[in-house]
């Protein structure tokens, strides 16, 4: 049975759609930075999402090709998540996603590291004829969060945001985004084949003691 992060680390990415509050320990990530409304057509978000996959697969089926990994089990590649925010603003304007920037992220098992990684953007790039020189290795130490599973559409999200928040401050902690420390989305759908009010994605933000 192939290791699945959703399931095994259910406080991370299953949460309850009730806010909160988690400390998240650092890991690392394939990322692209990038900026722009994510929704348009041949957006640099929707580039990225093709550069992730590559990156993340080349890394999973490492197995069946010379690269042999240290460590490697199998496992399920973990979901998509995005950090977002835009410049001069504390928190999200969802009013303006063309203000968006961006870190589209893909979680990395912990076996692999630096070197496992260049190797396989450097196979990527063969194999795919692809350039995948905006793909870097993260590591991020989120820490100290609020976070509650969303249900519904992305447009929705103030409302959750505003439970999150009002909760944070019920419990003594005051947000805490930076330029560091980011809105951060862990999405559990394929919004191209499950419906708007559907979709299930974890919110999560920094705080930090009041």
């Amino acid at each position: 049975m192939a290791f699945d992060y959703k399931k095994e680390y259910k406080e991370f990415y299953m949460p309850k759609n009730k806010p909160e509050i988690v400390e998240v320990p650092p890991m690392n990530y394939i990322a692209v930075r990038g900026k722009g409304n994510p929704n348009t057509e041949g957006s640099e978000y929707k580039k990225s999402i093709g550069l992730l996959y590559g990156i993340a697969f080349t890394i999973k089926m490492s197995k069946k090709g010379n690269h042999q990994i240290d460590g490697y089990f199998d496992y399920v590649v973990p979901p998509l998540e995005g950090f977002w925010w835009q410049e001069n603003v504390k928190g999200i304007d969802y009013s303006r996603k063309e203000d968006f920037h961006f870190i589209s992220i893909i979680r990395l098992p912990d076996f692999v590291t630096k070197e496992d990684f260049d190797w396989a953007v450097e196979e990527a790039t063969k194999k795919k004829k692809e350039d995948f020189s905006k793909v870097e290795f993260l590591t991020y130490d989120e820490g100290l969060c609020v976070q509650c599973m969303h249900i519904g559409s992305y447009d929705d999200e103030p409302a959750t945001v505003q439970r999150m928040h009002d909760f944070m401050a019920d419990e003594g902690y005051e947000l805490d985004i930076t330029d560091k420390r980011f809105h951060h989305e862990i999405y559990l759908s394929d919004a191209r084949r499950v419906a708007p009010e559907k979709l299930k994605t974890v919110i999560r933000h920094p705080i930090k003691i009041r």
